[in-house]
């Protein structure tokens, strides 16, 4: 197994730059997400890795070499797609093993390879029967045991559960989960859902427009997003903005205001913002909590009870949306007045610039 640096990687469609100088580091054994919006560059980039995508500019080393010029088949990475793209005509066995059979591996060798990538994934059962006879996440662990029997330097994952119904996803996120453990590769893994981002990674990669808006652990994401898309991209429900005006402020601290929120004093890191400045409020809707002379106050618009939690729409007097994520038993109907509060360290600053400004 082996780790990856990109360096100053760009990938550029004629005049079109789509990849615009990413540079990463991927330790060996790290399971790595590249998450972002539809278009934001994750799949081209992991198209570079494999080499299913020529790189227009920058190094990319995989272990100790530097691979732009390399063929796919000769980097040691092995890539499952969206798509399962299993032989309809073949079994379980000679799908999981025809790459093996290509290459001419020897019987006896591409045997124990496909037993025991059987065996990691618990489908010996299914090795004798055809694709047609599978379900969805069968098909997806025939697709990850042709990767497995490879024995790849890095594994490479392309939406590979946006096929499947939400059960059988979350079973297959605990199946790709224990299967970083048990084998200690160095994986990475595209996604457009954050759930899948946060349940599965070690490190987050947050892509927007080609450009990485941050990396680091799915907390140090949610608790402290480096700006604003991330603030608004990772969190679900997604985390309540909103404009203020800043009343005072010195190196530790700053008070703001808001045409719907009361006035709140904030822990502050790095130049205070001028008097009169305006600044952006994030508070994620599990924070808030009713109090009775709460930061804010509406009527409740809508209520979503799912069980072990009541998720609250308000409507501020502007006419502003707040969402709120209550107990399960919090008693609340439509049309209610109600007023919340978030405890000061809990809430996010952002500047003109869309840049985190509280530690």
């Amino acid at each position: 197994m082996a780790g990856l640096s990109l360096s100053q990687i760009r990938k550029t469609y004629g005049k079109v730059e789509v990849i615009k100088g990413v540079d990463l580091e991927i330790e060996h054994g790290e399971f790595v997400v590249f998450v972002g919006p539809s278009g934001c560059g994750k799949s081209t980039l992991l198209r570079m890795i494999a080499g299913l995508e020529d790189i227009t500019d920058g190094e990319l080393r995989i272990g100790d070499r530097v691979v732009n010029g390399v063929q796919p088949r000769d980097r040691r990475v092995a890539m499952v797609f969206q798509s399962y793209a299993l032989y309809p005509h073949m079994t379980v066995y000679d799908n999981v093993g025809f790459g093996l059979r290509i290459n001419r591996t020897p019987k006896a060798e591409r045997d124990a390879k496909i037993r025991e990538a059987a065996r990691i994934l618990q489908m010996e059962h299914l090795l004798e029967r055809k694709p047609a006879q599978l379900s969805g996440g069968q098909r997806q662990r025939v697709a990850i045991g042709r990767a497995i029997v490879r024995q790849p330097e890095v594994f490479l994952f392309d939406e590979p559960l946006s096929n499947l119904d939400a059960a059988l996803r979350m079973d297959m996120r605990m199946e790709i989960s224990k299967l970083h453990q048990d084998l200690g590769a160095t994986m990475i893994y595209v996604t457009h859902d954050q759930v899948e981002a946060m349940t599965l990674a070690d490190k987050i990669v947050v892509l927007n427009g080609g450009i990485v808006q941050q990396v680091g652990s799915p907390l140090d994401l949610y608790h402290r997003p480096a700006n604003l898309f991330v603030a608004g991209f990772i969190g679900s429900p997604k985390m309540n903005l909103a404009t203020v005006t800043v009343e005072a402020s010195d190196a530790t601290s700053v008070r703001v205001s808001g045409p719907t929120m009361a006035a709140q004093t904030l822990p502050l890191d790095g130049q205070p913002p001028s008097v009169g400045s305006t600044l952006t409020l994030g508070v994620r809707p599990h924070e808030l909590k009713p109090l009775p002379e709460g930061a804010f106050t509406g009527k409740v618009s809508l209520v979503e009870h799912l069980g072990n939690e009541t998720i609250v729409n308000l409507t501020l007097s502007d006419g502003q949306g707040l969402i709120v994520a209550l107990d399960g038993d919090t008693p609340c109907s439509l049309g209610q007045t109600l007023s919340v509060g978030f405890a000061p360290t809990k809430a996010h600053l952002f500047d003109a610039q869309g840049l985190r400004l509280n530690p």
